[in-house]
């Protein structure tokens, strides 16, 4: 199992979308929160991210950034979002030196994994980190493909705008191995853990079959993972469950029985109630386009 597909698969919704902005020598764009995470790419010059809390971000070209939060904040050539405009009303200027690409990913909040959670409200991956070729080989393809209009564009721009979000957290995991979730994809018996629980969430698990299959005591697994993921396995196992139970009941139209079957529930009944009280809403009523 990939862990980190599973959260991006898990709170994803809808299409990504992106596009491509030359600007002049001076500008100031607004970005509105946004019920996902969006994402800037400098492919030339320079500019700056001003968060709506925090010190301002140099960036140059070739760096990525991520908003993974959806925060509000501006992009500008200066350190000042001062008479900033909304990037909705940006007119490109074809002579201009400054060039970036700007798009964003919609990502259900109800439903954000623990490991998107934990981002940072910017997250910054400067052009001259090692290690992240995929990502600039991500981000050339990305920006030649917005900007040539070719026969099946629109499934190529998907595929490499889900390369980009995925080569972004690679590279910010890599470079932040501290406590936490970064550190429990890199702790074997957690990670282990973990994937046991979203490749079968229909088991009957318990904590020592977990355990055992992971190589730990019950007492060390707990505390062990209870420390780095914020949950106990057990809790982390319903809160998946019913996690994945929203997705299916996003994407698909699997009966209600059905589902709870997949996701470890011996009874619809039992199903509603448990996804009624993580989401505050009846199954149906959240397939029906209820709150998410």
């Amino acid at each position: 199992m990939d862990l980190l597909s599973d959260a991006i698969a898990a709170v994803r919704i809808g299409q990504p979308t992106s596009n491509r902005l030359r600007a002049g020598a001076e500008w100031c764009y607004r970005f509105a929160p946004y019920e996902g995470a969006g994402f800037h790419v400098l492919l030339r010059g320079t500019g700056w991210l001003i968060p709506s809390a925090g010190e301002p971000v140099p960036l140059g070209a070739g760096d990525a950034v991520l908003v993974p939060h959806g925060s509000a904040h501006t992009l500008s050539s200066r350190p000042d979002a001062s008479g900033a405009v909304p990037f909705e009303t940006a007119t490109a200027d074809p002579d201009g030196r400054t060039e970036f690409l700007c798009g964003k990913y919609r990502l259900s909040r109800a439903r954000r994994h623990p490991v998107l959670a934990s981002l940072p409200e910017v997250v910054h991956i400067p052009a001259q980190v090692g290690g992240a070729s995929e990502l600039r080989s991500a981000i050339d393809l990305l920006g030649t493909e917005v900007t040539t209009r070719r026969p099946g564009s629109s499934t190529v721009l998907t595929g490499l705008l889900d390369l980009l979000l995925v080569y972004l957290l690679r590279a910010w995991l890599a470079g932040n191995p501290g406590t936490g979730w970064p550190e429990a994809l890199r702790d074997p018996p957690i990670a282990a853990a973990l994937e046991a629980l979203h490749a079968n969430p229909e088991a009957p698990w318990r904590i020592e079959d977990l355990a055992s299959r992971v190589g730990l005591s019950r007492a060390t697994l707990s505390r062990r993972f209870t420390a780095l993921t914020g949950h106990s396995p057990m809790a982390y196992l319903t809160w998946w469950r019913l996690t994945t139970a929203a997705r299916l009941l996003q994407d698909t139209d699997l009966p209600l029985p059905a589902i709870a079957t997949k996701v470890g529930y011996g009874s619809p009944f039992a199903f509603s109630h448990a996804f009624k009280r993580q989401f505050a809403v009846a199954p149906g009523t959240y397939r029906g386009g209820g709150p998410r």
